[in-house]
């Protein structure tokens, strides 16, 4: 039997919360107070998506083999799991017809790169794109990154049958979450927000959003802005 967890209202943990800070006035406590309870019915509204994601149905078996290159070699899906139960893949937008990747994959990837043994202790990772693997592992190489699993879909089978491969030959970047149980791989959830769900004045990102950039800057004055983009190289001195 399970005992439903009765909270309380949002705006009173936020009349609780202690903190002051120095010189500031009763509007701007009162206008920050309110914007607490706001956090805290947004970190609940995301736990709550993560509890109905994670009861989602069992998704589409994958029955057909992929097979990717890696660095030692020819690597199916099934052995991109390793000893593991799930495995994310991101296909980065780094196909055949770029000179240079995509700078908001690599942004979204290089933060990833950070935290990439962190989350093999609980799940395995691949990132995959359609170039050849040495043109993967040189811009890798380039950029810094010691810990991302690149695997090259020089095939593009994969790209194709998971919308990573636009119809014009184009790249569209996939979070994509496989899942293993039984002998038995499934796909488990995908983002699936595209220029179809998108709210006006913004992009048609996922929520939550994957990359830490944007948590930062939504944290600040000037928020996201439009005017600006990461990139892929940067001043070293």
């Amino acid at each position: 039997m399970t005992v439903e967890t009765i909270l309380p209202p949002a705006a009173v943990l936020a009349a609780r919360c202690k903190a002051r800070w120095p010189g500031e006035s009763d509007e701007y406590r009162a206008a920050r107070t309110a914007l607490l309870a706001e956090e805290i019915a947004l970190r609940r509204h995301i736990e709550q998506v993560a509890e109905q994601r994670r009861a989602l149905p069992a998704g589409p078996e994958v029955t057909r083999e992929y097979s990717f290159e890696g660095p030692e070699g020819p690597v199916t899906l099934a052995e991109l799991f390793g000893d593991k139960d799930t495995l994310v893949i991101y296909t980065w937008m780094f196909g055949p017809q770029r000179e240079r990747p995509c700078p908001m994959c690599t942004s979204l990837l290089s933060a990833w790169e950070g935290e990439a043994l962190d989350i093999q202790q609980r799940i395995a990772l691949a990132v995959t794109a359609r170039s050849p693997l040495d043109k993967l592992c040189a811009f890798a190489e380039e950029r810094g990154w010691r810990h991302l699993p690149l695997y090259s879909d020089a095939a593009q089978t994969f790209s194709r049958d998971f919308g990573a491969l636009a119809p014009d030959g184009g790249d569209i970047p996939q979070f994509l979450v496989f899942s293993r149980r039984d002998g038995t791989i499934r796909l488990f959830w995908a983002g699936e927000m595209d220029d179809s769900t998108a709210d006006p004045g913004q992009d048609p990102r996922g929520a939550p959003d994957l990359m830490p950039l944007w948590t930062i800057l939504d944290s600040t004055p000037e928020g996201r802005g439009a005017d600006w983009y990461p990139s892929l190289t940067y001043p070293t001195n």
